[in-house]
């Protein structure tokens, strides 16, 4: 069953929840790139990349059957997909592209299920409040991050690289951060909770 057969069966039965569909994916690519094994490998005995111009020697051909795809995603991140044919006679790199290129989408599908499901995560911590609450939590949240990975920078080795005068400054900063962190701690202390 292929993707836009579930999708076909999704919509059927009427599941309309937030979701990733076959377009979305298809959607997050940017560019593809199609190449074989053969195309990027170097021969031991010539000591070069393959440019199609010597004989391949018999130890590399099998090279050739396996299809390379690269996806290049909106967000510059990459996946690759794969296709080994068994038999020479059967190879065809058409359908070992198409092949290639269903085995890198598959991998798309994880990547953005995971966006999506981080998505209703912060939403639901801020259902049921109101407008400036959900935006002063989600500013919590975001300066809480933010000051987690700075006690983590201070009390890494990276800091002997850094000179005492800007050691000075970004624990000063980390003192500020708290604070600001406390007032909005106390502001939302204040907040109605929602009701389920």
């Amino acid at each position: 069953m292929d993707d836009q057969t579930i999708e076909r069966e999704i919509q059927a039965k009427g599941l309309t929840a937030p979701r990733i569909t076959p377009n979305d994916i298809e959607a997050c690519i940017a560019s593809e790139h199609y190449f074989t094994a053969l195309g990027g490998a170097v021969s031991e005995d010539a000591e070069s990349k393959y440019d199609g111009k010597w004989e391949v020697p018999k130890s590399m051909q099998s090279l050739g059957l396996l299809t390379f795809c690269v996806l290049v995603l909106r967000d510059g991140f990459t996946v690759t997909g794969e296709s080994a044919c068994a038999s020479p006679e059967n190879f065809n790199a058409e359908i070992g592209r198409k092949i290639a290129r269903q085995n890198a989408v598959q991998k798309i599908w994880p990547l953005e299920g995971y966006r999506l499901r981080c998505q209703l995560a912060e939403t639901s911590e801020t259902t049921g409040y109101a407008p400036h609450e959900a935006r002063v939590l989600a500013e919590r949240k975001e300066l809480d991050e933010k000051l987690t990975k700075l006690h983590a920078f201070l009390s890494s080795d990276k800091l002997k690289r850094i000179s005492t005068t800007e050691i000075e400054a970004m624990t000063a900063q980390a003192e500020y951060m708290g604070l600001y962190l406390s007032v909005l701690d106390e502001r939302i202390s204040r907040f109605k909770q929602p009701t389920e």
